[in-house]
């Protein structure tokens, strides 16, 4: 993965670097603990690796849905729903990628932290604003002051869908501009999935400035990312994580 593919973004596939992309900001929180997985990190890495053993992954079937589950502990099994959110140390929140767009919420004044799958169903249902609006509710978390990284996805130039999905985000009041229609016409669009995520956290009061959106590799392009569009019988997602560090000593 080239440094140009992913500006703003640490790690990569290099030899010798982690395989996972971290965002400078949040690199930058030394109570936190983030990560936007490659095709060479999986769960198996993400369990077995040097750093990550004092935490509990915290990893839920997701459904494409606009469901956001705090977590105070881990839980026995795994829950379903596409937004995981907590403010204990210890717990890693995880959300698998391969196409749709990892994001992460972080509080840092009430350090409170958010892992949301947006795929383009849970992004038409809203699924990163109900996120933000859960935890302005259980952590009194102010967008204003809340910082949103956003990870690889797939490219506005890449993502082709049907009039319906078309239909189905203008009806939920997203504008016209994420869609563009596709060069020749036939009735389909391309959809920009990162653009309508960030309309989304702007209209929620989340400045610019805490938006941290490199603009990240496409993934259907990328081939050191993990693409469902491309790679139909790939069974592998990218693994995804944000988690406030234990404290020293802690169990």
């Amino acid at each position: 993965m080239s440094r140009g593919a992913v500006c703003g973004y640490t790690g990569g596939m290099s030899e010798g670097a982690r395989p996972y992309l971290t965002v400078p900001r949040l690199e930058g929180l030394p109570w936190l603990v983030h990560g936007f997985g490659t095709a060479g990190w999986q769960e198996e890495d993400l369990r077995a690796a040097a750093g990550f053993e004092r935490f509990r992954p915290v990893i839920m079937r997701q459904v494409h849905s606009d469901l956001a589950h705090r977590i105070d502990a881990a839980p026995e099994g795994r829950l379903e729903g596409d937004a995981l959110m907590t403010c204990v140390p210890g717990l890693l929140l995880v959300v698998r990628t391969a196409d749709c767009l990892p994001a992460f919420l972080v509080d840092e004044g009430n350090r409170a932290v958010a892992a949301v799958h947006c795929g383009w169903r849970g992004t038409q249902e809203r699924i990163l604003e109900k996120a933000v609006q859960a935890m302005a509710r259980d952590y009194g978390s102010a967008p204003g002051d809340m910082l949103a990284a956003l990870g690889p996805c797939i490219g506005s130039t890449c993502y082709e869908v049907g009039p319906e999905v078309r239909t189905s985000f203008l009806r939920a009041g997203f504008p016209p501009s994420i869609l563009a229609e596709c060069p020749g016409g036939r009735g389909r669009y391309m959809l920009d999935l990162r653009a309508s995520n960030i309309w989304l956290l702007e209209g929620l009061g989340i400045r610019k400035e805490n938006i941290l959106d490199s603009g990240a590799a496409c993934t259907h392009c990328e081939l050191s990312l993990l693409s469902y569009r491309r790679d139909r019988r790939e069974e592998r997602r990218m693994v995804n994580f944000i988690g406030l560090r234990p404290a020293p000593g802690a169990a």
